[in-house]
């Protein structure tokens, strides 16, 4: 097989725009962690099964893991501050960050497009991530537009 070389096998899946989503959970302490993710899919609607995956390196795995749940935030075009501020391998601060919890005390962001909360049912390895497939427990939408990445920038949907 043929040497790919990484920056360029990064810039070509770049070019593919996606949703921009930030997850959640807490640590042991009940602390909350977050991260802002572009790798969102929907697996199955019987069971409502979702998949995002995390870097090995991300100082937030163990609390991902930990935990067995998470919520999935799809972010709305006026939430760039949201997705600058959890993105990155820390584990979020949630210094001047909006939130409620919800009955597992997970983080939830308001404003957002959909959000899904969840509770893990599988962990899959995939290379340098960790894939984690949840069940979907509640989810709530609204009529918004969604924030978009495309590019290694954030995008806009045109309208009309």
């Amino acid at each position: 097989m043929a040497s790919i070389d990484i920056t360029e096998f990064r810039n070509a899946l770049g070019s593919f725009p996606t949703g921009v989503t930030v997850i959640t959970t807490t640590d042991r302490e009940g602390n909350p962690i977050a991260m802002t993710a572009s790798s969102f899919n929907s697996v199955s609607l019987d069971p409502p099964l979702i998949l995002w995956s995390i870097g090995y390196e991300r100082s937030s795995l163990p609390a991902f893991r930990e935990t067995g749940k998470f919520v999935v935030h799809v972010l709305a075009e006026d939430q760039i501050d949201i997705s600058n501020k959890f993105a990155g391998s820390g584990a979020g601060d949630f210094s001047e960050v909006e939130y409620d919890k919800n009955d597992h005390g997970i983080p939830m962001l308001p404003g957002c497009v959909s959000r899904f909360e969840c509770v893990t049912r599988h962990e899959y390895e995939g290379g340098d991530h960790l894939i984690i497939v949840g069940e979907v427990e509640r989810f709530v939408t609204e009529d918004k537009q969604p924030l978009l990445f495309c590019r290694g920038k954030y995008a806009e949907i045109k309208k009309g």
